[in-house]
């Protein structure tokens, strides 16, 4: 069995993220790193092979030179080898155009299952894994908090089952595979890389790619190709200075007007 997860090299949301001025994201001024929700897909895949299902793992990112940094990490916590799609053009993509160069390094690499966080952390568009099954042709089951596979043989086929937890009622669902399915926060705390997993994660292939092998044409990606751009950003103003109470007495007074004016009480 071949499983492929999507991962992304992005700002550190603790960072003071921002944008250029052709609206795409500033990358330059603050720290990168792999994509916190990614982690979670990372951990279900380690987790299906623990499981004693015999498979492949494959991660798989889009982005410049450094999002090599996140391919590394990822082999770090477990899984085989890696694939960088690496492309100048593909400066500027958006989520349709990042779709069509994912879906083709997959099926370029061969898949059974496909598993992605549940959004990224800069975008946090959380539409890339149904276009990716759209893409691809194969069942799509997101949002998952747990996930499991079962009946898979060496000639393919098998499902992929997961818990889907809504506001009202908690689902139970299945695909046949090959299938795409996204995992959210709530599948458990990702493991972290040990030293032994650090070392070993230097020998494993990383395999690079750019859209000629893919077969995409330039124009086909970018900024001038994408369907969805930031028109404007405005900056969170600074948070403003709280309100002192000097307490002589009459603090818990002070208190309550305080909170009733805000409509707390």
């Amino acid at each position: 069995m071949k499983i492929v997860v999507c991962v992304k090299y992005v700002p550190d949301a603790t960072g003071d993220r921002g944008f250029n001025d052709d609206g795409t994201t500033d990358r330059e001024s603050v720290d990168s790193l792999l994509s916190e929700l990614d982690e979670y897909a990372i951990e279900q895949a380690l987790k299906i092979v623990e499981s004693g299902v015999e498979a492949e793992i494959t991660y798989l990112t889009v982005g410049p030179d450094d999002a090599k940094d996140a391919l590394r990490k990822a082999l770090a916590m477990g899984g085989d080898n890696a694939i960088h799609v690496n492309d100048d053009d593909i400066a500027g993509t958006d989520a349709l155009g990042t779709s069509l160069i994912l879906a083709k390094a997959i099926e370029r690499a061969g898949f059974d299952l496909v598993i992605c966080g549940m959004a990224s952390t800069d975008a946090s568009m959380g539409v890339v894994p149904a276009m990716l099954a759209e893409r691809l042709g194969v069942p799509q089951v997101t949002y998952l908090d747990e996930v499991t596979v079962e009946g898979t043989t060496v000639k393919g086929g098998g499902t992929v089952k997961g818990r889907r937890e809504g506001d009202v009622a908690t689902e139970l669902i299945e695909a046949a595979l090959p299938a795409v399915v996204s995992v959210t926060d709530r599948t458990g705390e990702a493991r972290y890389p040990s030293f032994k997993g650090i070392m070993a994660a230097k020998k494993k292939n990383v395999e690079a790619l750019d859209l000629d092998d893919l077969g995409i044409e330039s124009d086909q990606v970018g900024l001038s190709a994408a369907w969805s751009i930031v028109d404007t950003a405005t900056k969170r103003p600074p948070r403003a200075k709280g309100e002192v109470v000097e307490d002589e007495g009459e603090g818990g007074v002070q208190l309550a007007g305080f909170l009733a004016a805000k409509k707390f009480i």
